[in-house]
């Protein structure tokens, strides 16, 4: 919401009185609030939300006297009704909206005379107001200023940085596997069996990249039924990543192997509980995912596990792919975040837009990580309770991690590429952090590390003499030895 953001703070009548605060939009060029609860005054709230408040003789005389009045939005402008409020006596004005909250503006020219507060507020949260506090709430506004840091931050960056390590090191330990199945032909059969990689040439990137901006498109102008088709598709990948990744573990304990057969096929018990648990994890995410409370945390062990699937499955064969795909979607994230607002209607990024629910959606697309904000401000209350990280920001450069921790298993080189590439990842996101302080506007994080992570897989391979090599890939070796 491009408009200044505020607080409504409201005292119940009980003892002691139970408090709570809401969101509100004001105009901070016809009315200033205060920066602090402690210097706010309040005012008894006189809900009048059965009325527009278009004509004075729409409320008894009297009613609105020294009172914080409540009406709805519509059919007048915002400083025709806080004109008729001030004429009544009401000391604050607050204009219920049933749809999204947007910028209040208005032509104050002919209106200098309107000095008391005119904020606007969601409907369900005067009724909810009812619900918790009673029908005698005191209520005052105040805009406190923007933290400039928030510790839920910390969080996002420790699970981004973990993620992609560790997607590296278990495709390393994938690669070692393969390396070893071909060196014994014994093995070589059953390895490919059971390999589940696919690999990414430069044709399949960029069709890759087209898919993600006509999806991205179509999810703009048909948010509404297709948000239910992204929900439906997590739902099903990450039950089977969280599988996988827990299968792996499962597999390297010995104990709790006993089989059963089926249709001339056997399966260990243990995977089939696994199974089961996985899948009802993703069903009660589905059920709950609108739960603030908790959800997010299911929601993020769902994320990482798909991420981690995701990069270990997904090859990159060389750096040649990696330099492609990374390139094309940081022009991708730019363009969808810094251009498109030039093209729309409402002046909003379709990358902002998708991202928030277009027309105020209350559905949320589940592809990114989201921890609580933990600095209290009217952002958290009004639009960003939460602090987020899209998993592209994850999987496009944990493919290149991914790729450096294969390479330094194909020549043997003491993890260097993976180590250097997954610290100019870290880099990268303390890099975006500290933009996204700066700017206080939400940033492409490709933006910030896809350049972190190239340039520094790109100077280790010069440094070590191996950029011929590092960009055509390593071919495999049947004559490899552990």
């Amino acid at each position: 919401v491009a408009a200044d953001e505020g607080i409504l703070h409201a005292s119940g009548s009980g003892v002691p009185p139970v408090t709570k605060d809401y969101c509100i939009i004001y105009n901070s060029n016809w009315v200033s609030l205060p920066k602090a609860l402690d210097n706010a005054t309040f005012s008894t709230l006189e809900n009048l939300t059965s009325t527009v408040l278009c004509s004075s003789s729409e409320v008894p005389s009297g009613l609105m006297k020294d009172k914080a009045v409540v009406v709805m939005r519509g059919n007048c402008t915002f400083l025709e009704k806080a004109r008729i409020a001030q004429s009544l006596g009401a000391k604050m004005l607050l204009i219920a909206s049933k749809s999204r909250l947007s910028a209040i503006s208005d032509n104050k020219t002919g209106f200098e005379d309107v000095t008391l507060p005119v904020a606007l507020i969601r409907y369900n949260d005067i009724v909810d107001m009812q619900l918790v506090l009673g029908n005698e709430v005191n209520v005052t506004l105040y805009s406190p200023p923007l933290p400039e840091f928030d510790y839920s931050m910390v969080v996002i960056f420790l699970i981004a940085v973990f993620t992609v390590a560790l997607g590296g090191y278990w495709s390393g330990v994938a690669e070692l596997e393969n390396l070893k199945a071909i060196a014994s032909p014994g093995e070589r059969e059953t390895r490919r069996k059971k390999e589940e990689n696919v690999t990414f040439t430069p044709v399949t990137v960029i069709l890759f990249v087209v898919i993600c901006c006509v999806m991205l498109v179509l999810l703009y102008f048909f948010y509404k039924w297709l948000v239910y088709v992204i929900i439906s598709v997590f739902c099903l990948a990450s039950a089977m990543s969280l599988y996988n990744c827990l299968a792996a573990l499962i597999g390297e304990i010995p104990y709790g192997q006993c089989r059963i057969t089926c249709c001339n096929k056997t399966i260990e018990v243990r995977l089939i509980f696994l199974a089961v648990f996985c899948i009802a994890a993703a069903v009660v995410w589905a059920v709950f995912r609108n739960e603030d409370r908790w959800a997010w945390i299911l929601q993020d062990i769902l994320g990482v596990a798909f991420c981690l699937n995701f990069i270990k499955t997904l090859k990159m064969p060389n750096f040649k792919s990696c330099v492609i795909l990374l390139g094309l979607l940081l022009l991708y994230d730019v363009f969808f975040v810094f251009i498109t607002p030039f093209i729309t209607k409402n002046g909003a990024s379709i990358m902002v837009e998708v991202a928030a629910g277009p027309f105020g959606n209350s559905e949320k697309l589940p592809v990114v990580i989201r921890v609580p904000r933990l600095e209290h401000s009217a952002s958290t209350l009004c639009d960003l309770p939460f602090s987020l990280l899209g998993f592209g920001d994850i999987i496009v450069p944990g493919l290149l991690v991914a790729y450096c921790r294969r390479f330094d298993v194909q020549t043997r080189s003491s993890s260097v590429y993976y180590i250097s590439c997954t610290i100019a990842y870290a880099v990268g996101m303390v890099l975006t952090f500290v933009v996204l302080a700066l700017m206080k506007m939400g940033q492409p994080a490709l933006l910030y590390l896809v350049p972190c992570t190239l340039i520094t897989s790109s100077l280790v391979a010069w440094k070590r003499k191996e950029m011929k090599k590092f960009w055509k890939g390593s071919s495999y070796q049947v004559g490899w030895m552990p």
